[in-house]
């Protein structure tokens, strides 16, 4: 039952990263948009969880530098402004 669990957590996250790209791409969201760093962040943790699970260390290593880069962008910086506010 955990192995199905574990598929299910990696599943999630690559749909949940993909999604997050394609939104990107297609312009629907922006790169600073804190929607855009959550996806990245759980799909990234999920990630973590899948790769660790199956022994996966470059994998769990590059998600762990992903997702570090995803809360940096949620809580690192300050929230973009609005277009002419200073």
């Amino acid at each position: 039952m955990a192995n199905f669990a574990i598929e299910i957590v990696g599943w999630a996250a690559a749909a949940l990263l993909l999604s997050a790209y394609v939104l990107l791409t297609m312009g629907k969201l922006s790169s600073r948009s804190r929607l855009y760093q959550w996806l990245n962040v759980l799909a990234g943790a999920g990630l973590i969880v899948n790769s660790g699970w199956n022994a996966a260390y470059p994998s769990v290593f590059i998600n762990v530098v992903w997702m570090a880069v995803g809360l940096y962008g949620v809580f690192g910086r300050p929230p973009p402004q609005a277009a002419g506010v200073k």
